[in-house]
């Protein structure tokens, strides 16, 4: 079992960055997004990191949309016309995500989608607006 890794710290606490989600995961910091039009690059760019985040704070656990009793949580955010972009709360569905919210960003958890809501709130912002 040399390669398993030993976790001694809550996600939370390892996982404060980007970089740190990037580093918990294996993912590329920055995958080659040049075959894209420059328009749309930013967005995906944002995407890709709120989905390795995602990754990272879920710990392997995986959305199973089979199961109706399943809760999935996402960070629910306020956009105002001042431009302020905020975290509000979560929600949860059961079997469908909204429209915006992705699969592969949704939590196992209340708590784990508040803390990347908060966290990571401008990561969020970049692909919501």
């Amino acid at each position: 079992m040399e390669n398993e890794k030993v976790v001694t710290e809550i996600v939370t606490v390892r996982i404060k960055t980007y970089e740190d989600a990037v580093k918990e995961t294996g993912r590329p910091e920055k995958p080659d997004f040049s075959n894209l039009p420059e328009d749309l690059r930013e967005y995906f760019e944002a995407q890709y990191k709120a989905v390795v985040i995602a990754e990272a704070l879920n710990e392997g656990w995986k959305a199973d949309w089979s199961n109706s009793d399943q809760e999935k949580w996402l960070p629910w955010f306020r956009g105002f016309s001042s431009g302020a972009f905020v975290f509000c709360d979560t929600r949860y569905g059961y079997s469908g995500a909204a429209a915006g919210n992705g699969s592969r960003l949704c939590f196992k958890s209340d708590e784990l989608a508040t803390y990347a809501g908060k966290q990571f709130t401008d990561i969020y912002k970049g692909f919501m607006f």
